[in-house]
């Protein structure tokens, strides 16, 4: 393992955020890049090198990194109907398939701060996927976190 930086974090200069952003999705298999107003409350905090931890408190949502491309898209949609088929034979009525795809994928991503920016892979985009039937009204709380 190679360390390229070492930062002496003194408690003087640790910060902690907390946001929270809502959003509507349009239902079940929906996608929300929330890319941008990750890297926009990372920006706001003020906080330079860390961690942002963003988790969806929900039932049936999960956050997801990946590419933001339509066909990929398309192809997570037919993975999750394989794993938990919409038409399954469950005992939870209308939608026990949401909940389980949502056991599957986490509801949380950790990603690091360097210099103030989000570090995501070259292709990556955070995306909230809806696993429920109905369109929602969401919330995803982000939580920064390091020195200043």
């Amino acid at each position: 393992m190679t360390i390229s930086e070492q930062v002496n974090c003194g408690m003087s200069d640790f910060k902690v955020t907390n946001t929270s952003i809502t959003f509507s999705t349009e239902g079940e298999s929906d996608f929300i890049d929330l890319s941008d107003r990750v890297e926009d409350v990372v920006q706001k905090s003020g906080i330079q090198n860390g961690l942002v931890h963003v988790f969806a408190p929900h039932a049936t949502g999960i956050l997801i990194l990946t590419e933001n491309d339509p066909a990929l898209l398309g192809d997570i949609k037919k993975l999750l109907e394989e794993l938990a088929p919409k038409r399954g034979s469950y005992s939870h009525p209308s939608n026990a398939h949401a909940h389980l795809r949502s056991v599957i994928l986490p509801p949380d991503r950790t990603l690091p701060v360097n210099n103030g920016k989000v570090q995501f892979g070259t292709w990556q985009s955070l995306m909230f996927v809806e696993t429920d039937v109905y369109p929602r009204r969401r919330t995803v709380l982000i939580q920064v976190m390091g020195e200043t």
